[in-house]
């Protein structure tokens, strides 16, 4: 049996889509249930209390952490890192990108050695920032904008490379210049891509956030967090980071797939 709204005029009853409510809610099953299993385990002392802490344990520490104001210290030093390391690697990337793009001479010079740069593993880095930066918040910052650069270099340059030939023909017919042509052919068009390097770069960002404090542990952070918690065998310390580190990439995720949303929708409306 279908649903329907039915209007307060007496007009037609507009059908409503069945799945329409519950499929947004579907992505919450598999955490519910890992939770209940969690707590089921915990209850039944299935598992070494030591290693598996309670979910209740979790929500006391949690709330220490809060109230104390050690995890709005620790989530504020790690989200500055993160910020301004991902607007210096996204800053540096799209102006070496355009130019990878743009200049087929700039390519020939500096692609070689960029597609040899971007096979080097991030953290084979660390050794070399280290010794050169300490392990201070510099190091960090140099770390988190390597992690950045790279998606945006490669998407932007491949966004700009890949301009339909029929618009760039267009704009000749029109005689626009190359600077015209750039931000008004160029540009619009290979946005998506660009937007997308972006995107990567902040979500790799964080996710090196963690690694960099982890590895360079030197300072606060949410890193830093997981380490005490690790050294001290505090599980409960340990599962609150963990959280913490995934929500604040999905809201990450959440923001930035929002902000995608209201840029198509304005490019539509201008078209």
């Amino acid at each position: 049996m279908s649903n329907a709204a039915t209007t307060t005029n007496g007009a037609t009853p507009v059908p409503l889509d069945d799945n329409g409510d519950t499929r947004r809610w579907r992505g919450l099953v598999l955490p519910v249930v890992a939770i209940l299993l969690w707590w089921a385990l915990s209850r039944a002392d299935l598992v070494n209390s030591a290693l598996l802490v309670s979910p209740g344990k979790v929500l006391t520490t949690a709330a220490d952490q809060i109230t104390t104001g050690k995890l709005w210290r620790a989530l504020g030093a790690s989200l500055t890192r993160e910020l301004t390391g991902f607007v210096i690697g996204t800053s540096a990337g799209l102006l070496l990108g355009a130019l990878l793009g743009v200049s087929r001479w700039f390519n020939r010079l500096v692609g070689p050695s960029f597609n040899t740069f971007k096979q080097i593993s991030l953290f084979a880095w660390i050794p070399l920032i280290s010794v050169w930066f300490g392990l201070g918040d510099t190091a960090k910052v140099v770390f988190l904008s390597l992690a950045a650069l790279v998606p945006v270099v490669v998407n932007t340059c491949d966004g700009i490379r890949g301009t339909p030939k029929p618009l760039l023909e267009v704009a000749e017919v029109y005689g626009y210049t190359p600077v015209q042509t750039f931000f008004h052919v160029v540009l619009p068009a290979a946005t998506p891509a660009i937007f997308t390097g972006v995107y990567l770069a902040l979500i790799y960002s964080w996710l090196a956030t963690i690694g960099a404090e982890y590895l360079l542990v030197a300072g606060v952070g949410i890193g830093n967090l997981l380490i005490e918690g690790s050294e001290h065998f505090q599980m409960d310390l340990v599962i609150f980071g963990m959280f913490v580190v995934g929500l604040v990439g999905w809201l990450m995720n959440a923001l930035a797939r929002h902000v995608e949303r209201r840029l198509a929708h304005l490019r539509g409306a201008a078209q």
